[in-house]
């Protein structure tokens, strides 16, 4: 029985030794070496131009448009214009038959001039007493109020000519000559369309950073290959409960009058622009809601918390944390802690391009 148990006891102190060097003899060579060395790719954050856009989508419209109709019943005896043709303001486009009206304005001036010959004449008699003043004030009366009826007469024949009331692009031609058109009838369009008008809406939260004069770009699908530049022109007085947005409507240049009305756009509004440091993203990483990178401190790799903002595919802007100085570590720093030692391999000092940077953000 003692055999046995001092042959159990020296079992246990044999697998003991064994463990004990399996666990502390390999720490302990480890310990004896030096810390190892990586090798890393460096950048320099250069300072660049970094602008925050919104992008949206709005509707295009004529800085003025009217649909042209005819106050007064007629026929058409001229049409002064062709679809599509520019107009001045006042320029006849529809000339209606005014034969009617013309003579009823010979009639009130006729009665216009006898009332006026009738007072000279009560007047004269009045310096005499031959007239009473009754009668002198009765047929002043009788003149005012053929003046009136004369006045009225004249815009009854004025409203036979069909004139623009501003400068602008006529639309389609509807009409022949000879035709006869009621009150209200639509006889074309007009539109004003150099600038045109396009409303869009941004989000609430950049009403601090909203004003008239912003500069904007807007494309569309009818001419890929161009860009269309504006300002922005005027901000609603009320934010939509619903969408939380400010209606606005901006300017867009049209010179070459290639834009329509009602034609779909997507914009892009410059908010802020500003001088930025930027690096490649690939140098930041991501733990939980922090973002840090690594730069060079002496032959160690040092971390650090940033801030970014404004990011385009591969660079990143850092807003804070990091110093124009500083090298920041661009590869194989997930393998990095802070402290660790470093060696710089050449190829990566100038991977930044000078362009610049935008922050966009989709509006409703």
């Amino acid at each position: 029985m003692r055999q046995w148990v001092l042959g159990l006891c020296v079992v246990v102190v044999a697998t003991l030794a064994l463990l004990g060097w399996h666990y502390w003899a390999p720490q302990e060579s480890a310990q004896g070496r030096p810390p190892q060395v990586q090798n890393v790719h460096v950048v320099t954050p250069q300072l660049q131009r970094v602008e925050d856009r919104i992008r949206a989508v709005g509707t295009l419209s004529a800085r003025e448009e009217i649909t042209v109709t005819s106050e007064v019943n007629g026929r058409v005896v001229a049409l002064n214009y062709r679809t599509g043709q520019a107009v001045a303001a006042g320029a006849l486009l529809v000339q209606l038959d005014d034969r009617q009206a013309r003579a009823d304005l010979q009639v009130v001036e006729a009665r216009l001039e006898d009332a006026r010959r009738q007072l000279r004449r009560a007047q004269q008699l009045r310096s005499s007493n031959s007239v009473s003043q009754s009668r002198v004030d009765e047929l002043r009366t009788a003149v005012d109020v053929a003046a009136a009826e004369r006045n009225a007469a004249a815009v009854r024949v004025s409203n036979h000519r069909i004139e623009a009331p501003f400068a602008g692009v006529v639309g389609l031609r509807d009409l022949s000559p000879g035709a006869y058109v009621e009150s209200g009838d639509p006889l074309t369009t007009l539109d004003a369309i150099d600038p045109m008008e396009l409303r869009f809406s941004v989000p609430e939260r950049y009403l601090g950073q909203l004003r008239e004069g912003l500069a904007l770009q807007a494309e569309s699908s009818a001419w890929p290959d161009r860009v269309f530049n504006g300002v922005l022109a005027e901000l609603d007085t009320r934010i939509d409960p619903l969408s939380r947005s400010l209606r606005v409507r901006a300017l867009i240049d049209n010179d070459e009058q290639l834009l329509r009305s009602g034609q779909f756009m997507s914009v892009q509004l410059t908010l802020r622009a500003r001088e930025a440091l930027v690096i490649p993203e690939q140098a930041v990483l991501l733990r939980a809601d922090e973002q840090y990178l690594f730069v060079v401190q002496g032959e160690q790799a040092e971390r650090r918390t940033v801030q970014l903002g404004a990011r385009e595919p591969g660079f990143v802007e850092v807003a804070s944390g990091l110093a124009a100085e500083d090298q920041v570590i661009v590869t194989a720093q997930d393998r990095l802690s802070s402290g660790d030692r470093i060696q710089i391999l050449p190829g990566l000092e100038n991977a930044i391009p000078p362009n610049r940077l935008q922050a966009e953000e989709s509006a409703p």
